[in-house]
């Protein structure tokens, strides 16, 4: 009988922890994803950044630093094209995490509605019982 009821408790305990664990596996797979992205893209541009100074340093001449100068500019374009992605790639991995969120709120919300219900259904038939049997004590 105690083992029964040990069993019982581990397995309420476990339906009541498993939303909290879910929440917490989908936002360290979100922490992991965005901290993986932010790490290649901050790999990208220090590259960037390293590849235009190794081209500064070969300047010799004023047509050079011209070519130099009109490469800057379509770096800097690049540079620009890159980060709208990436805020983009960001945004998109927010919304999803975001959904993926409001999908496990929705779910456990649901089980606790059925729960609650059954638990009222089990209680009202219970309950009339336990106040006939007063009514019948008082008599």
């Amino acid at each position: 009988m105690q083992d029964d009821m040990m069993d019982a408790f581990n397995a309420q305990t476990r339906q009541m922890f498993e939303p909290m664990r879910k929440i917490n596996s989908l936002m360290l797979n979100n922490m992991e994803k965005m901290t993986q992205y932010q790490l290649e893209a901050m790999k990208r541009y220090s590259q960037m950044g390293t590849e235009r100074i190794r081209s500064a340093t070969s300047i010799q001449d004023a047509e050079s630093l011209r070519d130099f100068g009109t490469q800057q500019a379509e770096i800097m374009n690049e540079l620009s094209q890159q980060m709208q992605e990436d805020a983009r790639a960001m945004g998109e991995m927010s919304l999803q995490f975001k959904t993926e969120m409001e999908k496990l709120f929705s779910d456990a919300g649901q089980q606790m509605t059925e729960k609650a219900t059954a638990a009222a259904k089990g209680q009202q038939p219970g309950a009339s019982g336990a106040a006939s049997s007063q009514s019948s004590r008082k008599k």
